[in-house]
């Protein structure tokens, strides 16, 4: 198996004067999630090189068994470090894309040429695809093989209204995610807030927080079985 996880190069939080970026738990825990069961992952960015970790998400409240681990996998961190230049990926060599979240991705991957042409890629060739948290956002503006939106009647999550309004955030990101995806035709479902919640729609996988990361990527894994 050979996994692309595509993370955000966008490190400002709107113009709060704040740095964002992805969120690490949603990179760490699914990497390892892909890693242990065999699977040959390649982290890709915008930008390519190091991409921005969101400083929260490094937090002592925010760490968990698998940020944790990934700090102290030099592999890892190798891997992060050298990201790969999305443009320079193709859906060929691959079996399945998966996107962590953080707030980074509302303002680069969400309208990157790139990562939009990869993600219909994936989905002409009927390629798994998951998302976690903000990430889903980068499914908002990609079309599918009948010309109309790709989550158009899909089930999907991702972080919600009332999250964002929790993390006092809904007046600074450059939209809602669960109000785009709705926009967009898509079925939208969640649970509680911060409860692990995902929704499986055919080969498409998303997870709607933090705590989603791993179940998102075993759910990912599942399909992938499946074909």
């Amino acid at each position: 198996m050979k996994i692309l996880m595509v993370v955000t190069s966008h490190d400002k939080l709107g113009d709060t004067g704040e740095k964002t970026g992805f969120w690490l738990e949603e990179l760490a825990a699914p990497y390892y999630v892909f890693r242990d069961a065999g699977a040959k992952v390649t982290i890709a960015s915008p930008r390519g090189g190091m991409p921005p970790v969101d400083p929260k998400s490094n937090l002592p409240e925010n760490e968990t068994e698998a940020t944790n681990r990934f700090k102290s996998d030099p592999a890892a961190q190798d891997d992060l470090a050298h990201s790969t230049r999305l443009h320079e990926v193709s859906v060929n060599d691959f079996d399945a894309i998966f996107f962590p979240g953080g707030h980074g991705p509302l303002w680069d991957l969400a309208v990157d040429p790139d990562a939009l042409a990869l993600i219909a890629a994936f989905a002409k060739a009927d390629k798994p695809i998951g998302a976690v948290c903000h990430a889903p956002a980068t499914l908002g503006d990609v079309m599918g093989k009948d010309g109309d939106f790709l989550v158009r009647g899909k089930l999907v999550t991702g972080f919600t209204n009332a999250e964002e309004e929790a993390v006092g955030l809904t007046d600074v990101v450059p939209f809602l995610l669960e109000d785009r995806l709705k926009e967009r035709g898509a079925q939208f479902r969640h649970g509680d807030n911060w409860a692990p919640y995902i929704e499986v729609d055919g080969k498409l996988v998303t997870g709607q927080n933090p705590a989603s990361s791993a179940p998102a990527a075993e759910a990912l894994l599942k399909v992938l079985a499946a074909r």
